[in-house]
């Protein structure tokens, strides 16, 4: 009875224990899962074919840069390049083959071959110049991003329209961006597993040292391994630019930390040694639901870094508990060990399925809430004239009784795609875009049009697409209104600066064409300095304080936004309203406040607050079927002193 006891208790803790090892081999896997099972139970627009073939999509680039990624990671490096190489990759083929005639087959092995170039200077610079992976990439990073807005001058460059089929769909609903992602992951597993770089990759890793004595060709491995990564990147600037219909000089922008941060959830570790594609692909893919399902939930994105971040953490952690608990290492495996391994992915596969099966019940006969719904995709809320808009927006949409669910881009083209993507695939009433780029949301927009949604641009239209009325005020316009307010201010006659906006964005060109325009009427101004702010506020500090080095008797700036105009008058001091007039751009709350004191002698106001306000009420009007006019301006307004008490903005 005893002995029968001791059995039953042995098996049950054999059992429990089993799991518990189970759970820890696989725990990116086991996160996925969960996360699935979550936002199904959380969101009934999360489980439909077309918004699971969106996550696809949009783990699609991470997952392909996380792939070379993986193979640094496995020698224990670090590439911190790969986001910039992906943008310049993007940037060579559209340039060679749009503007110099390039054939397109010869333009994609330039793009490769940039990606390759990218890699050995890394890995030289690295191997044979012993710096620091970390300080190496780094430096890749910026000089790969410069060359980027180099070779584009700063503009979007639309791709040929052979290559952005690589943006589309295979039978109209299979994206060929998943294939793309797929093939890659198979290569990146067959290198891994298959060849001898792929077990060299695992010897540097585990013991650099111990992997040279034993005739190892380290330094020349970490050439080919740094390569590999830079072709993986190229491919991945190149879908990413397909998606895009163009390429970005400021694409793939921190893409880089992604990139790492799916490696490391899907079970690799940084001290090298460990690491598979699958993992890569899981670890991509948690990032994706978790971004897709945050959307639905209309989760603020600033709330979704923070989430984010939490699970990077605790990725790490179960590695670090899954080492201390003895778990299998992830590193090369046994053939039985990929049985098991293949047995616990279709496992997995049927549970999920069959939860989440049970789970959409919930939703079943669930009706959408009685108020109708409507996105907004704000390019940034990291600028106080876009959260005027959002403000407006939603005070109107209250008003109206509407759902108004807002997404914040952050200046990033493709995760703007991928939002409005979301709304798309969640039947939304009627969706507002505010673009990142006018070039880069008309695919899709195409695809909102398509699901007979109707679209209000606001603020920047949206070209190569139809959208249902465009709310805006014109920024050559007020760009030339900037102009002519600083010229009659100092006379017509002395030396100004220009601060331009973030270089590739359509507000910073349109801005920057109106001041050219404008200046022309007078020809005794002297721009003695044209340099881009990112309309940031400490970046307009730093530059204005760099050119007064150069320039100390400057008698005027023009600031693309308040927020640069605001850093240029901290840089200028007692000078700002006195012996150098400013005038900002935009009528935001602290440029208003800085025209009462008269630091800011002007702002050219766009009243976003109206915008926003505008763009609802049309939204609504096209979503009852009603008609609206196709271009609704609202005016900008030149506010001094004189008249700054009455402007409500």
């Amino acid at each position: 009875m005893a002995t029968d006891t001791l059995k039953s208790t042995s098996s049950a803790g054999s059992a429990t224990g089993g799991l518990r090892r189970l759970l820890l081999d696989n725990g990116a896997l086991t996160a996925l899962i969960v996360l699935v099972i979550a936002m199904s139970a959380l969101s009934g627009d999360f489980l439909t074919t077309d918004n699971l073939l969106n996550v696809g999509v949009q783990a699609a680039v991470t997952a392909v840069l996380a792939f070379g990624v993986t193979f640094v990671i496995v020698s224990a490096g670090i590439d911190l390049s790969v986001g910039s190489v992906a943008a310049l990759s993007a940037t060579v083929l559209a340039w060679s083959a749009t503007s110099h005639g390039v054939p397109v087959l010869i333009a994609v092995l330039l793009a490769v071959v940039t990606g390759i170039a990218a890699g050995l200077v890394n890995g030289f610079l690295i191997a044979y110049g012993k710096l620091p992976p970390f300080i190496a990439t780094l430096a890749m990073l910026s000089v790969a991003r410069g060359l980027s807005l180099v070779i584009s001058e700063g503009s979007p460059i639309a791709f040929p329209d052979s290559v952005s089929h690589l943006g589309d769909t295979l039978g109209g609903w299979l994206p060929v961006p998943v294939l793309v992602m797929v093939v890659m992951g198979l290569l990146a597993a067959f290198v891994l597993g298959r060849t001898y770089i792929g077990r060299s990759m695992y010897a540097i890793g585990g013991n650099e040292e111990a992997a040279r004595l034993s005739g190892l060709r380290v330094k020349k491995q970490k050439l080919a391994i740094y390569a590999l990564s830079g072709v993986f990147a190229a491919v991945a600037g190149v879908v990413l630019a397909a998606r895009l219909s163009s390429a970005q000089p400021q694409a793939a922008d921190g893409y880089e930390l992604d990139a790492i941060a799916a490696v490391v959830i899907g079970g690799a570790s940084l001290a090298g040694g460990t690491g598979k594609a699958s993992g890569t692909l899981i670890g991509a893919l948690i990032l994706a639901v978790l971004r897709n399902g945050l959307n639905l939930l209309n989760v603020s994105a600033f709330w979704q870094q923070v989430v984010i971040g939490v699970v990077i953490a605790l990725a790490v952690l179960l590695d670090t508990l899954r080492r201390k608990a003895g778990a299998t290492p992830v590193a090369g495996a046994s053939q039985g060990g990929k049985g098991r391994q293949t047995a616990t992915y279709g496992l997995a596969a049927v549970v999920t399925v069959a939860i989440v099966g049970a789970t959409s019940f919930l939703h079943n006969g669930s009706s959408s809430t009685a108020n109708p719904k409507v996105g907004l995709s704000l390019s940034t809320l990291n600028n106080p004239f876009f959260v005027q808009i959002r403000s407006g927006a939603q005070a109107e949409a209250k008003k109206l009784g509407l759902d108004l669910t807002v997404t914040d881009a952050q200046n990033d083209a493709s995760q703007q795609a991928n939002q409005l993507q979301n709304f798309t695939s969640s039947n939304l009433g009627a969706i507002i875009v505010n673009p990142v780029d006018s070039d880069a949301a008309s695919n899709s927009v195409k695809a909102a049009d398509k699901a007979k949604i109707p679209v209000i641009a606001v603020d920047r239209g949206v070209n190569k697409a139809s959208v249902d009325a465009l709310v805006a005020s014109d920024n050559v316009a007020g760009g030339e209104l900037a102009a002519k307010t600083i010229g009659e201010k100092l006379g017509g006659k002395g030396k100004i600066v220009i601060l331009q906006g973030q270089a590739g964005t359509s507000a910073a060109r349109e801005r920057a064409a109106g001041f050219a325009q404008g200046l022309k009427a007078y020809p005794g101004i002297q721009v003695v300095a044209r340099q881009p702010a990112d309309f940031d506020r400490t970046k307009g500090l730093d530059v204005m304080s760099n050119l007064l080095q150069a320039h100390p008797d400057v008698q005027g700036v023009i600031a693309a936004n308040d927020e640069m105009a605001l850093g240029a008058i901290k840089a200028l001091g007692s000078k700002a309203g006195t012996s150098v007039s400013v005038v900002g751009f935009d009528g935001t709350p602290d440029g208003l406040n800085a025209v009462k004191d008269g630091t800011l002698y002007a702002s050219v106001a766009q009243q976003p607050s109206q915008l926003g306000k505008i763009a609802v009420d049309n939204a609504l009007k096209a979503l009852e079927g009603k008609k609206v006019e196709e271009t609704i301006k609202v005016p900008v307004k030149v506010v001094t002193k004189s008249n700054v008490a009455g402007f409500t903005g």
